[in-house]
């Protein structure tokens, strides 16, 4: 049925206009809550344009559910918040590069090397700065050749230089001005093997003709036969050197020197040295006080140890004995992973003994290193040590076995395994 009027829209039969009519009511259904109108008013069909719902454009919606056919965008859903699409799972961003764990790893260990090598080479020169090398050997005449072995003279004075009276007291070093020499030894560092010989101090030598070492004046050989610690005396390390390669026939390349002050800071410094004694002894004027076995001596004990000479009967070889002794363990243990590679035990050791070791011009760090190692393959098996072969006796001073000498000095300069033994 149609609510129009007849005629109207359809072609009028005549020729005037109708008149206004009513037209009945027309009742619109209730739009339900969050629905939209459709198109028609009695659609059943909301629209929706789809804005809330993030879907896009020309999904199709499941029917009663926000349209119907096809190309209708998916609506409100009675009751139902806005749905949008489901999250995507976390995952590695695309633009991000994954880490380069070969270069992390090359530019690490880069700045290790480097940091390694910025310290050794400030801990050269810090150590190569503290180093006195006061000696000059080249004020030394007549020398003899070269051998294939490099030889060290290494003295122990009794220089109480920069030691304060309590020092003095405790370390029973006495109160003497100047220095003499405490022990000398010849230490022959060669591919067959270290070398230790212990010269005593009572060695009845000839003093040559030399250089004197201050005045430059030359002084000739008037035949004089003293006791080998009075070179030293008398015009100092050079003439000691020029002494004993006179009386040897061996030259010595390098000169190392240290004073009481220095040896006790150094056993101090690596917290004392482990020596096995094999009977006790005691010395009033050395302050030694020693039971028998295995104990470790600090600073002024270790002192004691090596000054020692009154409590034995052969005082002067008895103590280079225990000077050879002393020395090689005092090598052997610092010369150990747990001291060189700790810089809070390898720089107080350096220190307290580069203060006061004295050495000669042309002796580098290097050979001094060297010279510690060849102490330390003494007690290795490696090495000899020795005295000087002693004949006899003049005047109360000990005369050299001339033939075992000469023996000596030639396996040395020949880089030979040393076979000569001394007493």
């Amino acid at each position: 049925m149609n609510d129009w009027p007849d005629g109207y829209g359809r072609g009028s039969q005549g020729s005037q206009p109708e008149g206004a009519r009513v037209m009945r009511h027309v009742q619109r259904r209730p739009v339900p809550q969050q629905q939209s109108q459709g198109y028609d008013g009695d659609s059943a069909a909301p629209y929706d344009s789809g804005y809330n719902t993030g879907q896009v454009y020309g999904t199709p919606a499941p029917r009663g559910q926000g349209g119907q056919g096809q190309g209708h965008a998916p609506g409100y859903g009675p009751g139902q918040p806005p749905a949008g699409p489901p999250a995507a799972p976390p995952g590695p961003d695309p633009y991000r590069q994954p880490p380069n764990w070969r270069r992390r790893i090359k530019i690490g260990s880069l700045v290790l090397v480097v940091t390694f090598a910025a310290v050794t080479i400030g801990t050269y020169f810090w150590a190569d700065s503290k180093v006195r090398r006061e000696v000059d050997l080249s004020k030394v005449i007549e020398r003899p050749k070269e051998g294939d072995c490099t030889t060290y003279l290494i003295v122990g004075s009794d220089s109480r230089e920069g030691m304060s009276s309590a020092d003095r007291k405790r370390l029973r070093t006495g109160s003497a001005e100047g220095k003499r020499t405490d022990s000398m030894m010849i230490l022959a560092d060669c591919s067959s093997g270290a070398t230790m010989i212990s010269l005593p101090r009572d060695s009845d030598v000839e003093i040559p003709s030399f250089k004197g070492s201050e005045s430059g004046k030359l002084f000739p050989n008037q035949g004089r036969r003293v006791k080998l610690n009075a070179a030293y005396a008398e015009d100092g390390p050079e003439l000691l050197v020029r002494t004993v390669e006179h009386n040897t026939g061996l030259r010595i390349d390098h000169y190392a020197e240290i004073g009481f002050a220095g040896f006790a800071s150094i056993v101090d410094a690596i917290g004392g040295v482990e020596m096995d004694i094999p009977k006790a002894f005691k010395d009033r004027k050395s302050g030694a006080d020693f039971q028998a076995g295995k104990q470790t001596l600090d600073g002024e004990q270790a002192l004691a140890f090596v000054r020692t000479r009154y409590a034995f009967a052969e005082s002067d070889l008895a103590r280079t004995k225990n000077q050879q002794k002393f020395l090689a363990a005092l090598a052997s243990q610092t010369a150990t992973p747990s001291t060189v590679l700790n810089p809070f035990k390898l720089y107080p050791v350096m220190g307290a003994g580069l203060d006061t070791l004295i050495v000669d011009k042309d002796m580098s760090l290097w050979d001094l290193g060297q010279m510690f190692f060849a102490m330390k393959g003494i007690t290795g098996g490696d090495g000899t040590s020795m005295n000087m072969p002693i004949s006899g006796s003049r005047g109360g001073n000990l005369v050299w076995d001339k033939t075992k000498v000469q023996q000596l000095v030639n396996q040395i300069q020949n880089d030979e395994k040393v076979t000569v033994t001394g007493k």
